[in-house]
């Protein structure tokens, strides 16, 4: 009889014990974010067009009607869950329910924000159909693809898919023959479509005219951009006595001055000389009709380089609104013989599993009603995985950092990619150092980063002043602390290196270009340059009001906008003190920085050593 009940009491144990321990992981608070959380949350909810809230522009009306309901049939039905409590790293996210007012002067705006709609509606999905289905976690951006034999032959096209986009580092090779019918042809780095456009954008189109062009007799190597809606842009032309070309591109010329240039060839020469006799000259061309050659692009920080057969050939600085983590697709095209093509150094995330330093990288959550001394932003794109590495493994790592003084963020738009989303998704959950954006992070848009840190940091937490810098930057926290600290202003401040006396680019080209419409002053208010300033919460707190009120003026360049807006404090009876600091670098690195501007990931690592061995701000160019 009792062998009977203890049965009885184990079956019933058994079958009852997972309903409790549903309910109570359904019904309990969660502390941090989980799969349920982003998979019933809403963020996008607010984009509804609500009756009690008016509309203030058409514009606006327009993004409103064009963001339907979440789709939650697609989701689990259980309880479901709205709430963004516990997702931390969606907390200016949330905050940021008017920005679709403040659109003006910001070009792709409105259309940025459809599409991180539905950038997070396949975020969602995807992740929803990984839980369900318990695949295992495999790297979605590969760190490099490769074409070998690729058996293009003369004429017909060749494309290289970039799943993740391009980051400074990365470089794509090509090797083959220029036929022998003309030995014209060309590469494409392709982007993704912009935002209402159709034809894709060009990020580079590099033409190799062996038999010359329309303007030349001779060879001639063009380069180029394109965008659906500003067509063709200038051309960059090698050889050429261009004034443009004298100018440099990451301290490169933009055309190796040997192009174009008679060389003396010997007898036993045979590379790139056809039938030429000894001691007589020839003209310097890297590509020949018949001869094999192996050709690079590097994509650098200010452009992208290419060299052949090791030597360097052209630079093509980057055009306005065309970076390289939009590129999706290599092509090769024209009267070329491929043999082999590969795509290297692209951006992938760290193996979580087989990261052992892990729990020293996370970041803690600031705790209500805590004040921070400094609040540092840091801009950075979703596929500059190893950027944000680097930066949790040196200057992160300050004390100040460590014990809570000071925080960092990385301030994060989405991507239009799905497996970058994806990446970033599982990085922002790990490490709690990333804030994301709800839009697409299109160039044009990152004044709206800026806005991002000074609702962070007056919103969401509370910090007496604010720093923003970016993924490329080092920066000495201790250093900006304490010069911040002996100032001693804490109102009305901005420290960086200022700029008194700038006036607007208006080559059409540009990356920074401004059209008179934009800014018809010929000068700028003073501003600082963006690798690194610090303002004063009061600044930070007046922008987030001038936000809540849709009376902030956008200005598609965040350094200037600053100084924009906080010129026009001053002018509203705000005492304003511009505290200029020469150390602070903003073209590289020199001896005694606080911040040094363009670091690639293995200088700040080496950086951070010499920190640290010698407490001596020394560089590692």
């Amino acid at each position: 009889m009792w062998t009977t009940k203890k049965i009885c009491i184990v079956v019933l144990i058994t079958f009852f014990s997972p309903l409790i321990v549903r309910y109570l992981i359904v019904n309990s608070p969660v502390s941090g974010d989980s799969r349920y959380q982003i998979l019933h949350a809403n963020p996008l909810a607010w984009l509804r067009n609500r009756a009690d809230e008016p509309v203030a522009s058409p514009e606006y009306a327009q993004v409103v009607a064009a963001v339907p309901p979440v789709a939650s049939s697609s989701l689990d039905s259980g309880n479901r869950n709205s709430s963004l409590e516990g997702l931390h790293w969606l907390d200016t996210w949330n905050h940021m329910k008017q920005f679709a007012n403040i659109t003006a002067g910001l070009p792709h705006a409105n259309q940025a924000i459809n599409d991180a709609r539905t950038a997070w509606e396949n975020l969602t999905t995807s992740v929803h159909d990984a839980s369900s289905q318990r695949t295992k976690k495999e790297r979605l951006c590969p760190y490099s693809i490769r074409a070998m034999n690729a058996s293009k032959s003369a004429g017909s096209d060749f494309t290289i898919s970039i799943p993740c986009g391009l980051v400074a580092g990365s470089s794509v090779t090509v090797i083959g023959t220029p036929g022998s019918l003309s030995g014209n042809f060309w590469v494409d780095l392709v982007g993704t479509a912009l935002p209402g456009e159709s034809p894709k954008p060009i990020v580079l189109h590099y033409n190799a005219c062996l038999t010359g062009d329309k303007l030349a007799e001779g060879p001639v190597i063009v380069q180029n951009a394109f965008t659906a809606s500003n067509g063709w842009g200038y051309e960059d032309r090698c050889p050429c006595m261009n004034s443009n070309n004298a100018t440099e591109v990451d301290d490169l010329e933009r055309c190796n001055s040997m192009v174009g240039r008679e060389e003396k060839r010997t007898m036993n020469s045979t590379h790139h000389t056809g039938a030429k006799q000894g001691g007589k000259s020839s003209t310097y061309f890297p590509f020949k009709q018949g001869y094999l050659a192996i050709a690079t692009l590097r994509i650098g920080l200010e452009g992208i380089h290419m060299s052949v057969d090791g030597k360097h050939v052209t630079s093509f600085a980057y055009r306005a609104g065309l970076e390289p983590w939009f590129v999706t697709e290599v092509r090769i095209s024209g009267d070329f013989e491929l043999a082999s093509a590969i795509a290297s150094g692209l951006p992938t995330s760290e193996d979580l599993e087989n990261t052992v330093d892990l729990e020293m990288l996370k970041s803690s959550h600031i705790s209500d009603g805590k004040d921070l001394d400094l609040l540092i932003g840091i801009f950075s794109t979703a596929n500059n995985f190893k950027r944000r590495m680097v930066i949790r493994r040196t200057w992160m790592q300050h004390d100040a950092v460590r014990n809570g003084t000071v925080a960092v963020r990385f301030f994060v738009g989405l991507h239009t990619n799905l497996m970058v989303n994806m990446e970033l998704w599982n990085e922002a959950r790990t490490y709690g150092d990333i804030q994301v954006l709800p839009f697409v992070d299109y160039y044009s848009l990152i004044t709206w980063k800026t806005l991002a840190i000074c609702i962070y940091g007056t919103g969401t937490v509370s910090a007496k002043y604010l720093m923003k810098t970016d993924d490329d930057a080092f920066v000495r926290v201790h250093e900006i602390q304490s010069s911040v600290k002996k100032l001693n202003v804490s109102n009305g401040l901005l420290y960086g290196r200022i700029n008194s006396d700038s006036s607007p680019h208006r080559n059409r080209d540009s990356k920074w270009y401004i059209s008179p419409e934009e800014w018809p002053e010929e000068k700028y208010p003073p501003w600082a340059h963006g690798p690194g300033y610090v303002v004063s919460e009061d600044i930070a707190r007046t922008i987030n009001t001038w936000y809540k009120t849709s009376c902030l003026k956008m200005f598609k360049l965040e350094d200037v906008a600053m100084g924009i807006w906080v010129n026009d404090m001053k002018k509203g009876g705000l005492p304003v003190r511009y505290e200029t600091d020469e150390r602070i670098y903003i073209d590289g690195c020199k001896e005694g920085y606080i911040v040094a501007h363009y670091q690639e990931p293995r200088n700040m690592l080496c950086m951070w050593e010499k920190l640290l061995r010698t407490n001596q701000a020394a560089c590692c160019n």
